[in-house]
């Protein structure tokens, strides 16, 4: 434990090594972890779908999990964090129950999606890229989301949403309840 101290007050808090001890998978993870790192020969081949069970397992893949997933294969947490820069599917804080991901590609840029997106900032109260304090949307923008034709287009957890415009998008806050 670290002691600091503040206005005359001394706090504990944990370092990162003292999280990352106790950051651990669970049973039903741990066999998947186990069944996968032994179909790999060589063990950095094994980070992605390590990702993937660390994602499922902790909701996001922070340091601590970088640091599990590495002290686990055997790797430096360089070597992990470098494998998941590459992928968007991976988050380094918890996400919101509903995840809005708005399209800025030129397409959906041109047929408003930046208009779109000041809306949603103004709505939920948080920038693009953060969660709202309840937790319940987290707002990413993406570079695309494959339909142009239908732009401007955006995605709640998965389901896309095109043609959006900020009726559809009020009616569509409603149904999740924001």
């Amino acid at each position: 434990m670290q002691r600091s101290s503040a206005d005359g007050h001394l706090t504990e808090r944990e370092t990162l090594e003292e999280r990352v001890e106790k950051r651990k998978f669970s049973e039903a993870a741990l066999k998947e972890v186990e069944s996968t790192t032994s179909s790999y020969p060589v063990t950095d081949s094994a980070i992605l779908p390590l990702l993937h069970i660390a994602q499922r397992e902790f909701g996001c893949v922070d340091e601590e999990a970088v640091r599990l997933i590495a002290r686990t294969l055997d790797v430096e947490p360089l070597r992990v964090k470098e494998t998941m820069s590459f992928y968007t599917m991976f988050d380094e804080k918890p996400r919101g129950k509903y995840l809005i991901e708005v399209c800025t590609n030129i397409s959906c840029s041109l047929l408003g999606s930046d208009s779109l997106l000041g809306y949603l900032e103004e709505r939920l109260k948080v920038p693009r890229g953060s969660t709202t304090p309840d937790g319940l949307v987290t707002l990413i923008t993406v570079e695309c989301l494959g339909s142009c034709g239908t732009a401007p287009v955006m995605s709640v957890n998965g389901e896309y949403h095109e043609g959006v415009t900020r009726e559809k998008l009020d009616d569509l806050l409603r149904e999740i309840g924001v």
